[in-house]
Protein backbone atom coordinates (compact mmCIF):
# COMPACT_ATOMS: atom_id res chain seq x y z
CA UNK A 1 0.00 0.00 0.00
CA UNK A 2 1.24 3.54 -1.10
CA UNK A 3 1.17 6.66 1.67
CA UNK A 4 0.99 9.47 0.01
CA UNK A 5 1.41 13.14 1.70
CA UNK A 6 -1.58 14.55 -0.73
CA UNK A 7 -4.30 15.16 -0.38
CA UNK A 8 -6.46 12.83 -2.97
CA UNK A 9 -9.99 13.91 -4.81
CA UNK A 10 -12.50 11.60 -5.38
CA UNK A 11 -13.76 10.14 -8.64
CA UNK A 12 -17.27 9.59 -9.78
CA UNK A 13 -19.16 8.91 -13.03
CA UNK A 14 -22.01 10.25 -14.57
CA UNK A 15 -23.87 9.34 -17.49
CA UNK A 16 -26.09 11.60 -20.31
CA UNK A 17 -27.97 8.77 -21.74
CA UNK A 18 -30.49 9.89 -24.07
CA UNK A 19 -33.87 8.48 -26.01
CA UNK A 20 -36.21 8.93 -28.71
CA UNK A 21 -34.18 10.93 -31.16
CA UNK A 22 -32.37 12.65 -28.26
CA UNK A 23 -35.42 14.21 -26.85
CA UNK A 24 -35.23 12.41 -23.62
CA UNK A 25 -33.02 12.46 -20.74
CA UNK A 26 -32.37 9.81 -18.40
CA UNK A 27 -32.45 11.01 -14.56
CA UNK A 28 -32.72 9.40 -11.54
CA UNK A 29 -34.31 10.51 -8.16
CA UNK A 30 -31.31 10.62 -5.52
CA UNK A 31 -32.23 7.96 -2.02
CA UNK A 32 -29.44 9.48 -0.69
CA UNK A 33 -27.83 12.55 0.44
CA UNK A 34 -26.68 14.77 -0.21
CA UNK A 35 -29.44 15.92 -2.18
CA UNK A 36 -31.89 13.40 -1.12
CA UNK A 37 -35.34 13.54 -3.04
CA UNK A 38 -33.27 15.59 -5.89
CA UNK A 39 -33.17 14.20 -9.61
CA UNK A 40 -29.63 13.57 -11.13
CA UNK A 41 -27.52 12.16 -13.60
CA UNK A 42 -27.46 8.51 -12.97
CA UNK A 43 -23.73 7.81 -11.38
CA UNK A 44 -21.19 7.24 -8.71
CA UNK A 45 -18.13 6.74 -7.62
CA UNK A 46 -15.72 4.41 -9.35
CA UNK A 47 -14.10 1.45 -7.99
CA UNK A 48 -10.21 1.24 -7.59
CA UNK A 49 -10.02 -1.59 -9.49
CA UNK A 50 -12.25 -0.63 -12.73
CA UNK A 51 -11.57 1.31 -15.63
CA UNK A 52 -13.70 4.28 -15.92
CA UNK A 53 -15.64 2.50 -18.90
CA UNK A 54 -16.57 -0.14 -16.79
CA UNK A 55 -17.38 2.32 -13.89
CA UNK A 56 -19.89 3.94 -15.70
CA UNK A 57 -21.21 0.61 -16.98
CA UNK A 58 -21.96 -0.46 -13.44
CA UNK A 59 -23.67 2.62 -11.86
CA UNK A 60 -25.65 2.98 -15.23
CA UNK A 61 -26.78 -0.73 -14.55
CA UNK A 62 -27.23 -0.41 -10.66
CA UNK A 63 -28.81 2.45 -10.56
CA UNK A 64 -31.45 2.32 -13.45
CA UNK A 65 -31.15 -1.37 -14.55
CA UNK A 66 -29.95 -0.50 -18.27
CA UNK A 67 -27.14 -2.44 -19.81
CA UNK A 68 -25.95 -1.97 -23.59
CA UNK A 69 -25.64 0.79 -24.12
CA UNK A 70 -22.50 2.49 -25.87
CA UNK A 71 -21.14 4.96 -24.05
CA UNK A 72 -18.28 7.56 -24.88
CA UNK A 73 -16.58 9.33 -22.38
CA UNK A 74 -17.61 13.44 -23.35
CA UNK A 75 -16.19 15.68 -20.99
CA UNK A 76 -14.54 16.26 -16.94
CA UNK A 77 -15.87 18.17 -14.30
CA UNK A 78 -13.64 19.29 -11.26
CA UNK A 79 -14.72 22.61 -10.31
CA UNK A 80 -14.19 22.50 -6.48
CA UNK A 81 -17.10 22.95 -4.40
CA UNK A 82 -19.69 21.29 -6.97
CA UNK A 83 -20.10 18.55 -4.38
CA UNK A 84 -20.68 19.00 -0.21
CA UNK A 85 -19.03 15.76 0.49
CA UNK A 86 -15.17 16.60 -0.84
CA UNK A 87 -13.39 17.25 -3.71
CA UNK A 88 -14.65 15.39 -6.48
CA UNK A 89 -14.47 14.98 -9.79
CA UNK A 90 -16.62 13.57 -12.43
CA UNK A 91 -16.21 11.98 -15.83
CA UNK A 92 -19.11 11.60 -17.70
CA UNK A 93 -20.45 9.27 -20.25
CA UNK A 94 -22.93 9.90 -22.91
CA UNK A 95 -24.98 7.14 -24.96
CA UNK A 96 -28.11 7.02 -26.31
CA UNK A 97 -30.65 3.93 -24.97
CA UNK A 98 -32.99 1.96 -28.07
CA UNK A 99 -36.55 3.20 -28.48
CA UNK A 100 -38.82 2.04 -25.63
CA UNK A 101 -36.19 1.43 -23.33
CA UNK A 102 -37.23 1.28 -19.46
CA UNK A 103 -35.38 2.55 -16.51
CA UNK A 104 -35.81 0.29 -13.18
CA UNK A 105 -34.28 2.06 -10.05
CA UNK A 106 -32.09 0.43 -7.88
CA UNK A 107 -28.71 0.83 -5.68
CA UNK A 108 -29.34 3.83 -4.03
CA UNK A 109 -31.74 5.91 -6.90
CA UNK A 110 -35.29 5.92 -5.33
CA UNK A 111 -36.62 6.62 -9.18
CA UNK A 112 -35.42 6.06 -12.31
CA UNK A 113 -37.68 8.23 -15.12
CA UNK A 114 -37.21 9.60 -18.47
CA UNK A 115 -37.83 13.13 -19.41
CA UNK A 116 -37.96 15.51 -22.06
CA UNK A 117 -34.81 17.73 -22.61
CA UNK A 118 -37.80 20.44 -22.36
CA UNK A 119 -38.95 20.02 -19.23
CA UNK A 120 -36.45 19.22 -16.83
CA UNK A 121 -37.07 19.08 -13.33
CA UNK A 122 -34.24 21.20 -10.91
CA UNK A 123 -31.58 18.93 -10.88
CA UNK A 124 -28.41 17.98 -7.64
CA UNK A 125 -25.16 19.05 -8.15
CA UNK A 126 -23.92 20.80 -11.17
CA UNK A 127 -26.23 18.44 -13.49
CA UNK A 128 -27.72 21.07 -15.22
CA UNK A 129 -24.75 22.47 -16.81
CA UNK A 130 -23.05 19.32 -17.23
CA UNK A 131 -26.26 18.64 -19.45
CA UNK A 132 -26.48 22.26 -21.46
CA UNK A 133 -22.44 21.45 -22.28
CA UNK A 134 -23.09 17.99 -22.92
CA UNK A 135 -26.05 16.98 -24.85
CA UNK A 136 -24.42 18.82 -28.38
CA UNK A 137 -21.58 15.79 -27.69
CA UNK A 138 -24.02 12.91 -27.98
Amino acid sequence: MYHYEYPRPMVTVDMVVLRKEKSEVLLIERGNDPFRGEWALPGGFIEMNEKLEESAIRELQEETGITGIALKQLKTYGEPGRDPRGRTISVIFGGQAIEGEQAIAGDDAAKAEWFSIHGLPKLAFDHSLILEECLPLI
